[in-house]
């Protein structure tokens, strides 16, 4: 059964609302979701354990999954800040980018969004999309790209390489939407669980939202399953843990098995996997994060990794499909 989320369409005037009237709103809509966000799989998946879907992905259109959980505190800030631009970074195929354009569409935001790489005959649906909201569309290159995510000012160097421009209205979104603010609104996933569970899992490109399950609840274990090629991550989440507080160290794990060849990546295997896995559960994946998550799940299941009766929630953190 597919759950629908409440009828959501909405648009604001960013000058015309406080901090915290914006987040307060958005949260009042969200709280009208019309239906149970929580999707039980059968046993015919779950085999001897227990395991639950929690269908972030039907929040909202557009703002769905993580992206509305790491967002939310951010545009708070931007308010208070008085900034009406949000400048942010992304790959071509950026979920972050989509949502940030609109994120900046319903709120009344100018949204300036830097690609990697070069700019490319026509656009795909996600940058499309993203002009179609507003933002207006940058390209680095990726000498440039992976240079200023070597920096602590990013703005600095922005205003050093393009000198003609004017970033003084600029509130920073990071590649990905990942920052304090961003863990803070991840650990309040919670709020959406009404079950105890012994297991969290979610896909990981930034370790965000890994590590806001585990500042929200750190009796649960969380294993966050990687879409990238490298064993970086679990320094990345130590890192995240350290600069929100109170630090936490929870228990948690980057699984780092299930990447497909890296960000992006696929093979005819996952690609099978998503197809049969929809057919059967009517579960709509894709296959840079949220398929990888499931395949990787199925295999754990296979392979015994969890105890019989252990109960797992599985993080549907949305996609373009």
């Amino acid at each position: 059964m597919l759950y629908r989320a409440a009828n959501l369409s909405f648009r604001y005037t960013i000058n015309k609302k406080t901090a915290s009237n914006i987040v307060n709103e958005l949260l009042m809509l969200f709280n009208n979701v019309s239906a149970p966000l929580l999707q039980p799989l059968p046993a015919s998946f779950s085999g001897t354990c227990q395991v639950s879907v929690l269908r972030l992905d039907l929040l909202h259109p557009h703002i769905h999954g993580n992206k509305w959980f790491k967002l939310k505190y951010n545009l708070q800030q931007a308010q208070v800040e008085g900034k009406t631009t949000l400048l942010t970074f992304g790959g071509a195929y950026s979920n972050h980018l989509r949502a940030t354009a609109a994120a900046g569409h319903y709120f009344g935001f100018h949204t300036i969004g830097y690609v990697r790489g070069e700019p490319t005959a026509s656009l795909n649906p996600v940058l499309q999309f993203a002009c179609q909201m507003g933002m207006e569309l940058r390209y680095l290159s990726r000498n440039d790209y992976r240079s200023i995510h070597q920096q602590q000012d990013m703005l600095a160097w922005l205003q050093v390489r393009f000198p003609n421009e004017c970033f003084d209205d600029c509130y920073i979104l990071p590649e990905g939407g990942s920052n304090a603010l961003a863990i803070k609104g991840c650990a309040e996933i919670w709020q959406y669980v009404s079950e105890n569970f012994d297991y969290a899992l979610c896909a990981c490109g930034t370790g965000c939202t890994l590590a806001g399950l585990v500042l929200g609840n750190p009796d649960v274990k969380v294993l966050g399953v990687s879409v990238l090629k490298g064993n970086f991550l679990t320094a990345t989440v130590q890192q995240l843990l350290t600069e929100v507080p109170p630090p936490r160290v929870g228990h948690w794990e980057v699984i780092e098995d299930y990447h497909f060849g890296g960000y992006a990546r696929t093979t005819p295997a996952l690609n099978n996997f998503i197809r049969d896995f929809m057919s059967r559960y009517h579960i709509p994946l894709e296959p840079v994060y949220t398929g990888k998550l499931f395949y990787a799940l199925t295999d754990l299941l296979c392979k015994k990794y969890f105890a019989d009766g252990s109960r797992l929630l599985i993080l549907h953190t949305g996609g373009i499909y």
